[in-house]
C-alpha cells in the first residue's frame, strides 16, 4: 500500500485526505500530521476547516454543474511572451494585481497586457497563482510553474491550495494542472470539487 498523500471528495460529503504531513491552517500554522483527516467542503462546519458532519443536515450537494461550456482558454499575445488564462479555474486569489498590476489589471482591456512588464514579473505571478489558471509561453508551448512542495494550504475565507497531491474528479479543465489546483471550501462552486471563485463573489466568510 502506498503511503503517498491522496485526496478523495466523498459524494455529498467531505474531502478525505490521507498520509499528509504538510497541512496549513488558515492562520498559517501547520497542523499536526494525521494519517487521515476529513476536511469541510460544504461551508457549514462549525469546526472549519475540519468536517463535523454538518453537510448532512445542510443537504449539501457535492456535484458540479455543466461547467464544460465555460471551459475556455483565453490567449494574450505580447511581443516576446504569450499568457494563457482559463477563467473557470480562477479562484480570485488576487496574486495578479498584487505582483504585477500593470500587466494583470481587471480594470483595463484586455485585462492581461504582457508587454506592460517583464517576463520575470509574469513568471512571478504565474508561480504565485494557486489555481493554475495562468500559464505562459515564449516558444508556443504553454508552461506551468509549480513547486515541489507536497501540501495543502487553507486560504482564509477561501479555498484549499493543493500542490502535488493526486485528486479524483469527474472533470479536469483545459490546461488544468494536476500539480497545482484549488479545492472548494465554501460549498458554492459550480465546478466542485474545484474552486471557481464563487466564495469571493459571494463574500463567503468562514
Amino acid at each position: 500500500m502506498s503511503d503517498s498523500p491522496t485526496i478523495e471528495a466523498r459524494e455529498n460529503g467531505p474531502l478525505i485526505v490521507k498520509n499528509l504531513d504538510n497541512f496549513r491552517l488558515p492562520d498559517g500554522t501547520q497542523a499536526d500530521p494525521k494519517p487521515l483527516i476529513a476536511l469541510c467542503r460544504c461551508g457549514f462546519s462549525k469546526n472549519k476547516p475540519y468536517c463535523d458532519g454538518s453537510h448532512k443536515d445542510a443537504g449539501f450537494d457535492g456535484s458540479s454543474t455543466d461547467v464544460a461550456k465555460h471551459d475556455r482558454v483565453y490567449t494574450y499575445e505580447g511581443k516576446d511572451v504569450t499568457v494563457y488564462y482559463n477563467k473557470l479555474l480562477c479562484s480570485h486569489a488576487g496574486e495578479c494585481g498584487s505582483h504585477a498590476l500593470a500587466i494583470f489589471n481587471p480594470n483595463q482591456k484586455p485585462w492581461v497586457q504582457p508587454d506592460a512588464g517583464t517576463l520575470d514579473q509574469i513568471k512571478d505571478v504565474i508561480a504565485s497563482c494557486p489555481s493554475g489558471a495562468l500559464r505562459y509561453s515564449t516558444t508556443g508551448d504553454p508552461i506551468e510553474i509549480t513547486t515541489d512542495d507536497v501540501a495543502i494550504t487553507t486560504e482564509p475565507n477561501g479555498p484549499y491550495h493543493v500542490t502535488n497531491i493526486p485528486a479524483q474528479a469527474d472533470y479536469w479543465a483545459i490546461g488544468q494542472s494536476e500539480k497545482k489546483y484549488v479545492l472548494c471550501r465554501c460549498g458554492l462552486s459550480k465546478n466542485k470539487p474545484f474552486c471557481d471563485g464563487t466564495h469571493h463573489d459571494e463574500g463567503w466568510k468562514e
